[in-house]
């Protein structure tokens, strides 16, 4: 089985930079800890929650704000504690992609939010939903179904790792790769998105590589590529993005018009 097939998407291999600076795990981790405010307030925009800015640096200081929902709050309060988490297993040496890692930060990144966490679907005690993605007026998409005992989404996960492992050694490629293959494959009920963007940016960190967010401005185009992304299984418009949100990275130019794009190896929410 190809890398694409085992992912179920392509992408144009081109399309990654492969200049992009790398730092020591000190300067990276430190980065990430001084942005965590705007990190958690950027994911939470893309999550359609209504804090603002200064209300998610107060919470950080461990100050309630008054008038929001507790399940905005509990939102933000969980991104938060998943960030920390995410630091604490790069600082330490102990991040790794693999499913017990993933996991582990789901379990805090969709506590109380979906309808089971830290676990795939059908390993828990809902055997009989399978969720999908709303794509507006393209429709919606469904992954594959929730089973008993989850044997499905863990054997496409590990087939997923394998060829990543085996055919991507670049840290880029590869962290922007699995968070799509997360988004795509949904493991989860929910929270998909968030957790495996949280998986990306710990390869991004263990290999010195500054962590990305995808700028709350951005937030638009970020659900439009994605909602053209789980149409055509065609990943290159969204790697190009997360190239483009990288705060160092040189974005590969695109094809001129009427030329065929540089060649590729195969075929490409919550």
């Amino acid at each position: 089985m190809t890398l694409f097939e085992a992912l179920g998407f392509q992408w144009d291999r081109a399309a990654v930079p492969k200049d992009i600076p790398r730092y020591s795990l000190e300067r990276v981790s430190f980065r990430f800890h001084k942005m965590l405010p705007e990190f958690v307030w950027d994911a939470g925009v893309l999550e359609g929650n209504p804090f603002t800015f200064p209300e998610v640096k107060t919470l950080l200081d461990g100050i309630t704000v008054g008038g929001r929902r507790i399940s905005d709050q509990e939102q933000i309060l969980n991104l938060v504690e998943s960030s920390k988490l995410l630091l604490k297993l790069v600082r330490s040496g102990q991040f790794c992609l693999d499913k017990q890692t993933f996991v582990h930060l789901h379990g805090l990144v969709a506590r109380n939010e979906a309808l089971e966490w830290g676990h795939f679907r059908g390993e828990g005690d809902e055997c009989n939903y399978t969720p999908d993605v709303g794509l507006g007026e393209q429709g919606r998409y469904t992954p594959l179904p929730t089973v008993k005992g989850g044997a499905n989404l863990d054997a496409a996960f590990s087939r997923g790792l394998a060829a990543l492992n085996d055919e991507v050694p670049d840290a880029f490629e590869k962290g922007a790769a699995f968070f799509l293959f997360g988004a795509l494959q949904q493991f989860f009920f929910d929270g998909n998105k968030r957790t495996s963007r949280f998986m990306m940016n710990g390869v991004l960190m263990s290999h010195g590589i500054d962590a990305i967010s995808i700028p709350a401005a951005k937030a638009q185009v970020f659900n439009e590529k994605m909602i053209r992304f789980y149409l055509k299984r065609d990943a290159t418009e969204m790697v190009r993005f997360l190239v483009d949100c990288h705060p160092e990275a040189r974005q590969t130019p695109e094809p001129a018009p009427g030329l065929p794009p540089a060649p590729s190896d195969s075929h490409a929410d919550e």
